[in-house]
């Protein structure tokens, strides 16, 4: 849709607004590294844990040394020790797991709220997580508030085709049928705007 609009158009987004469903790492990661547009998207995160242990939010990354601390004050490196067959850090779905040690872990007066049931804490880590922490830092702004609800007007217009104008489901064949279609239903929509700015008539005295 973005090369689309870009071909026909000319217009190329400096910023590009969606729902949670958008708000994926590899997704982000293709607006921000790829094509330069700002995520005003919110991240889709599944970090958070419901056993009330420590989560990913509780450990803070260091983006220069490339590590995690822990609450406690210990560092989660990707590499604790140094292979003779070096391993990939990235598995299939594009994480890097940082590990801290199990001396640090089994010494720690929080292990309890941290990794109870695992001899050390890990921290997965997507390879997108930069543009992840972009999108939360622009979830912050005014502009991403603008964003939001410029998006819901949009959201809400094509409620109003589904569920007012009955367009759930396309009647005519082919892509020339759906597009008679859509500027049928837009200009329906216009029409309805359009009545509700023209005052009623003033009824005539008897």
């Amino acid at each position: 849709m973005i090369d689309r609009t870009q071909d026909i158009f000319g217009l190329y987004p400096e910023r590009l607004a969606a729902d949670t469903a958008y708000g994926s790492a590899e997704m982000l990661g293709w607006l921000v590294h790829e094509r330069g547009i700002e995520p005003h998207i919110p991240v889709f995160d599944k970090s958070e844990r419901r056993d009330g242990t420590f989560e990913r939010a509780d450990f803070t990354y260091d983006h220069e040394r490339d590590l995690y601390t822990c609450p406690g004050g210990k560092e989660l490196r990707s590499r604790q020790i140094a292979y003779k067959n070096e391993r990939p850090l990235v598995d299939e779905h594009g994480m890097v797991r940082y590990r801290a040690s199990k001396l640090d872990c089994d010494a720690c007066a929080l292990k309890p709220r941290c990794c109870p049931n695992a001899p050390a804490r890990k921290v997965p880590r997507s390879i997108h997580e930069g543009a992840r922490d972009m999108a939360r830092d622009i979830a912050k702004t005014e502009a991403y508030v603008t964003s939001r609800h410029q998006r819901k007007k949009v959201e809400m217009l094509f409620a109003h085709l589904k569920r007012i104008l009955k367009l759930d489901r396309l009647r005519l064949r082919g892509p020339n049928g759906a597009r008679d279609e859509f500027h049928l239903a837009a200009a329906a929509q216009n029409l309805r705007k359009l009545a509700k700015l023209i005052p009623a008539p003033t009824p005539e005295p008897a």
